[in-house]
């Protein structure tokens, strides 16, 4: 078929009516690029910006215990930034408030016990800041640290941060089972 004999190509024609082309001499110009903006970078530095202004006003809350921290060898430096983050779903608690060293002792080996059991991968365990001990010393958070270190199935453990308990509390990362 001739595009000539085309009746809606004619209607087409007709109802447009006469044409005339415009002629252009000229070259548009490219577009300025747009330098990249970082902004997860910007986001991130945001982030800690806000954690730091977020500290208590009041110097008696600021938290005066070390940060445990402890990776198992041959597992990757990134797991424990994201453990430290925060970055992994708690799956338990045990808190040990009030507790014996013999009977939070226990209570961890059965708890991580129970975990595995669970197949629970991250939980956290609250062992206080030892503000009820005689020389309002940590007790516990030494022995944790020792009990998670010598545990097979702990691949690493960090302190908590600030609300989940900071220096009370550490997030422990668990072997998943095969």
């Amino acid at each position: 078929m001739d595009p000539e004999d085309d009746p809606e190509l004619s209607l087409f024609r007709t109802l447009i009516g006469a044409v005339k082309p415009v002629k252009q001499d000229t070259i548009a110009p490219k577009p300025k690029r747009i330098k990249p903006v970082p902004r997860q970078r910007h986001l991130d530095d945001m982030q800690v910006r806000d954690e730091l202004l977020a500290l208590p006003a009041d110097m008696a809350e600021l938290e005066t215990g070390e940060e445990l921290v402890y990776l198992k060898p041959g597992v990757q430096q990134n797991v424990l930034r994201k453990l430290r983050r925060g970055q992994y779903s708690i799956g338990a608690e045990l808190d040990l408030h009030g507790l014996t060293s013999v009977e939070a002792r226990r209570k961890v080996a059965l708890f991580l016990q129970e975990c595995r059991h669970h197949q629970v991968h991250c939980v956290r365990i609250i062992h206080g800041k030892g503000y009820g001990s005689k020389d309002k010393q940590p007790v516990l958070k030494h022995k944790v640290n020792n009990w998670l270190r010598q545990h097979e199935q702990v691949l690493a453990f960090a302190s908590a941060r600030a609300f989940d308990g900071g220096t009370g509390a550490v997030y422990v990362l668990l072997k998943r089972q095969n």
